[in-house]
């Protein structure tokens, strides 16, 4: 065998091998299951109309609250897939009538969506923008990049005989509902920034899922494809690359801003760190503008001339920060000393400190009385025992105390109530009753007295 013949047929055990390890068609479903499939998640009506409108609601609560988990289980519950398979697969295989069908309920699920989450911000009385939300509003190349690949993992799951989680964990990648419900949010403040970068992420997610699917569809080439003329496939394929190349060039606007506004970002903060350091100067503020290219810092401390300033600002270049400008705002007084002002700081921070501690003193000092008062009084109060038995020897037990009356409709007393409430052997008559509550008035020096007798 000559070596020419050798190298073919190692070539083709290699390509053999090659389809047979990455082959689609081992554990693919039956034509008929996967077409059967598809076309029952297109529908949306009844249940899956009811578990839509529960799933964007749970959502919206999610992104408000800033929930990531609340997020993903509304993600993992809607059924807007299905009519976003059923595009592509349609188109895969030529069905006008299940692209229109598909189209329909998805144009359907997408207005109940947006109209339920868009009342639901409308009534809850947090309007701040989280995170959650903010991260919808600026949809770049990469998520057409997660759509594209997360839809290709999501038919191929669809197409395969034994389910398996694939769809849920597309549905968490390729994120539906978050942003329409930041584009509900846009709606219901008037926020219409958000709106459209929030529809446009969802518009994205949807065409490159649904391309995806054809991609996979054409590949696979089911038995349910239809026969078309080849002057009707070039056309529908024309229409294909035209719809997803408009959807995908702002995206890759987008991302290139995006890149130049943090490549800018990391540059003038290492020109800061390593340019702007000084021994007699302190940075107090800096603000990094990308768009303008301008970064602007204030210093405190020794002034730096004009021709420093310069010298700095040349150094921009060395950086990558070619065009950028460098606005430097420096304190009138040129004798503050840095050490000076920080020691100025800790005295000030003393000052405040010696003050609450002062009063706190004070409120110290106002409960001690008060606790000196009560003892004064209880020290008073112990020898009215023996004073009542020596009147009254039917007296046999005493008790004193501190009591704040309360009326029905009128509420607490201001003043405190001194109540004595004895036990005697033999009853008291009325005049005795009468004679010892006033003597009780005299001996503690208030009128506030209720003399109980048991």
């Amino acid at each position: 065998m000559t070596t020419d013949n050798i190298s073919k047929s190692v070539f083709r055990l290699l390509a053999k091998t090659i389809r047979h390890r990455f082959s689609l068609t081992e554990d693919k479903a039956d034509d008929e299951q996967i077409d059967a499939s598809i076309r029952s998640g297109v529908e949306l009506r009844g249940t899956n109309l009811w578990v839509l409108m529960f799933a964007i609601m749970v959502a919206s609560v999610g992104l408000n609250v800033n929930s990531t988990a609340t997020i993903i289980g509304a993600m993992l519950i809607s059924p807007l897939m299905g009519p976003i398979m059923g595009i592509g697969y349609g188109v895969g295989i030529y069905d006008s009538e299940l692209i229109r069908k598909s189209l329909r309920n998805l144009g359907i699920a997408t207005l109940i969506s947006l109209m339920v989450s868009t009342l639901y911000f409308l009534l809850t009385p947090l309007s701040d923008a989280q995170s959650e939300l903010l991260a919808r509003t600026s949809p770049t190349i990469w998520d057409v990049l997660i759509a594209l690949f997360g839809g290709l993992a999501g038919i191929i799951g669809a197409t395969r005989s034994e389910k398996t989680n694939i769809i849920p964990g597309v549905a968490i990648a390729t994120a539906l509902m978050p942003p329409l419900c930041t584009a509900s949010y846009g709606l219901a403040n008037g926020n219409w920034e958000f709106f459209f970068g929030a529809f446009y992420l969802y518009s994205i997610n949807c065409v490159f899922i649904a391309f995806a699917a054809i991609l996979i569809i054409w590949v696979l080439n089911p038995s349910h494809k239809k026969f078309v003329d080849e002057k009707t496939e070039i056309r529908v394929r024309r229409a294909l690359t035209t719809i997803v190349v408009l959807t995908m060039l702002p995206s890759i606007y987008l991302a290139v801003k995006l890149v130049k506004v943090e490549v800018f970002n990391l540059k003038a903060k290492e020109f800061i760190s390593k340019e702007l350091t000084f021994e007699q100067a302190h940075l107090t503020e800096r603000n990094i503008d990308p768009e303008n290219r301008r970064i602007e810092v204030t210093l405190i401390g020794d002034q730096l001339s004009q021709g420093k300033l310069k010298d700095i600002e040349s150094r921009l270049e060395n950086y990558g920060l070619v065009g950028a400008s460098l606005l430097v705002h420096q304190s009138k007084d040129q004798n503050i000393d840095v050490t000076a002002l920080k020691s100025n700081i800790i005295s000030e921070l003393y000052k405040n400190n010696l003050y609450a501690l002062e009063e706190k003193n004070k409120t110290i000092q106002q409960l001690q009385d008060e606790i000196q008062k009560n003892a004064a009084k209880q020290a008073e109060w112990s020898n009215l025992p023996a004073e009542l038995n020596a009147q009254y020897p039917q007296i046999r037990e005493v008790m004193i105390s501190n009591a704040t009356p309360w009326k029905a409709g009128e509420g607490p007393a201001e003043n405190a109530l001194i109540v004595v409430n004895v036990k005697t052997s033999s009853k008291l008559n009325s005049n005795d009753k009468y004679r010892l509550l006033n003597w009780l008035k005299l001996r503690v020096k208030s009128d506030d007295v209720d003399l109980v007798v048991e």
